[in-house]
């Protein structure tokens, strides 16, 4: 028997599901980052605060920043899951792009946006 190429139409559209579930909750985190780095939640007594609380507003100002960083990273992740929801309309999804081997369907699991193996992973470290 030959060794398997690519998924089937329909373990894609399990991945499919899996991309679309995480890809809903990435998108909602990523707009609970946005509101916090801009305040979108509007004035809080925060806003009113005396300026001489120069700690609390290093503080806050610390927030925003980490706030603004974790809505980078979140956005980096939506865009590799959009990226992995093109792969699978292309039908090259889960195919690693060093080995050209399937990657495990357990690590596509975990990691649905993934484009190398462990095996490649791995390599690449060395």
């Amino acid at each position: 028997m030959s060794e398997k190429t690519r998924y089937s139409d329909k373990e894609l559209e399990e991945f499919r599901t899996i991309i679309n579930e995480k890809m809903e909750v990435a998108q909602q985190e990523y707009e609970n980052y946005r509101a916090a780095v801009t305040n979108a939640d509007g004035n809080d007594t925060m806003d009113t605060s005396p300026t001489y609380k120069v700690l609390e507003e290093g503080a806050s100002t610390l927030s925003k920043e980490e706030a603004g960083r974790l809505a980078q990273r979140q956005m980096k992740f939506i865009q590799n899951l959009q990226a992995a929801l093109i792969r699978i309309e292309n039908k090259t999804y889960g195919v690693c792009r060093e080995t050209g081997k399937l990657i495990p369907k357990e690590r596509l699991r975990a990691v649905p946006h993934a484009t190398l193996s462990i095996e490649a992973k791995e390599g690449k470290r060395k």
